[in-house]
């Protein structure tokens, strides 16, 4: 039982953390805002839309949620949901904070307290990334063909489906753990993980798609933008911003595809109205999920050895 010196320290770094992300979301909460308070479009809030907007959010996160966790069983690791639920949320936090690794070391390390081996939550954390960046490819090139260069939609389809490839070759991921000192524990993904986990995460990118529409018809905009269109510009704009490793969150990166292809529906004005909505509402979900999960961090279970030690 640890003791009350260690459960201090514990809620002290737990403070400290929130305060950090708290500082970074509110910085960009706040210059968001102050965009938002320039634009000069007429706007009319309709409550309903964007309850559903917020509402497929969550069902984003149940998917994304489940994807991982459909990883994680191929390598033979039980995962409760509610446990990858605070994982999840937790490591999104680190999207905001400078440097794309944050988020991805924190599913390592909070998987592996929850009993998951130590090199299945490393290549599960790699592989749910190249999945996201693969099927959101799959998704621009179907219903937004021509929005974006080939050759950059291409590029991104190669490295997600290439990654995912790579994890479910019998001689790669063995040939990786010899690397590390760890042969006998890096496994192949079963080719039915990655084919149920993509088809998660393309669900999920479709219902991202469907909030981001949502949304539109919540702040009132003309009713033009079709919902493919909607999904495969979200979707883009999404994943050119996690792989700009200098953008924390993607910020600029998403905001400047979303305005370069919502204009030609949208206006100028509608256009950026509905780019600073969604960072607005991704923004504050997310640190609000995340922030939710560290309150209620001490209850999760504590120092469970990983799956495989177990007989």
């Amino acid at each position: 039982m640890p003791s009350p010196i260690s459960r201090r320290w514990k809620l002290i770094l737990q403070l400290v953390v929130a305060a950090v992300v708290c500082v970074f979301v509110a910085r960009h909460l706040a210059e968001n805002w102050a965009s938002y308070r320039t634009i000069s479009v007429s706007l009319r809030l309709r409550p309903a839309w964007l309850a559903l907007s917020l509402a497929s959010l969550v069902v984003v996160s149940a998917l994304q949620i489940e994807s991982w966790r459909i990883i994680l069983r191929g390598w033979a690791q039980r995962l409760p949901f509610l446990a990858g639920a605070r994982i999840w949320f937790l490591a999104n936090l680190g999207r905001y904070v400078p440097g794309k690794v944050w988020s991805v070391a924190g599913m390592v390390v909070l998987a592996e307290q929850e009993g998951v081996a130590r090199w299945a939550s490393a290549a599960a954390a790699v592989a749910v990334q190249a999945i996201g960046i693969g099927t959101a490819a799959v998704l621009v090139t179907a219903a937004t063909p021509h929005a974006y260069s080939p050759l950059r939609v291409a590029a991104a389809l190669v490295l997600g489906l290439g990654t995912v490839a790579l994890l479910a070759w019998k001689g790669a991921l063995p040939r990786l753990g010899r690397v590390l000192g760890a042969a006998g524990e890096w496994r192949a993904l079963p080719p039915g993980s990655v084919v149920a986990g993509s088809a998660f995460t393309l669900l999920s990118w479709c219902v991202y798609g469907f909030a981001f529409w949502a949304l539109g018809r919540g702040l009132g905009l003309p009713p033009v933008l079709p919902l493919p269109d909607a999904a495969g510009v979200f979707a883009l704009g999404y994943i050119l911003g996690l792989l700009a490793l200098f953008a924390p969150g993607g910020i600029g990166i998403r905001e400047m595809t979303f305005q370069t292809l919502l204009t030609p529906y949208l206006g100028v004005g509608g256009a950026a109205a509905l780019t600073v909505a969604s960072r607005l509402e991704l923004t504050f979900t997310e640190a609000a999920a995340g922030l939710g999960a560290l309150a209620l961090g001490g209850r999760r279970g504590k120092g469970r050895e990983p799956l495989d030690a177990r007989t």
